[in-house]
């Protein structure tokens, strides 16, 4: 069974944006589908992300701390997959949270969260 993205075109900052489309494409998958050393954009089935250059200076901070959820369905593939490639630990996945979720998180190299989350209200709802 196969993890099916459904959406998100959040536009996180960059310090580097090959670097950071590199990284994405390593650890995630993510195919640049446009852009330039200024601004740039990604996909993944059917989820977008896009970074945007900042030079980290008082005048243009970089900051992280951008926080993205990406839901899917059926988590479990994507997670073994980035276990395997020693991009999270196997500790990481959150089963049953209190709100309803199965989910994970980690950090990119600009400090930004990303969270690939399975609502298993919503999907236990659905195959009833």
């Amino acid at each position: 069974m196969k993890t099916d993205f459904i959406c998100t075109i959040p536009v996180l900052p960059s310090k580097d944006i090959a670097r950071d489309l590199d990284w994405y494409y390593q650890n995630f998958g993510f195919v640049k589908t446009f852009g330039d050393h200024m601004y740039a954009g990604m996909r993944l089935e059917g989820i977008e992300l896009h970074l945007q250059w900042h030079a980290d200076t008082p005048d243009d901070p970089l900051l992280g701390g951008s926080v993205v959820r990406i839901f899917v369905k059926n988590i479990e593939p994507y997670f073994e997959s980035l276990v395997i490639k020693g991009v999270v630990t196997c500790d990481k996945l959150r089963k049953n949270t209190s709100w309803g979720t199965h989910e994970f998180g980690l950090y990119d190299l600009n400090n930004n969260a990303i969270f690939i989350v399975e609502d298993i209200v919503s999907s236990a709802e659905k195959t009833s």
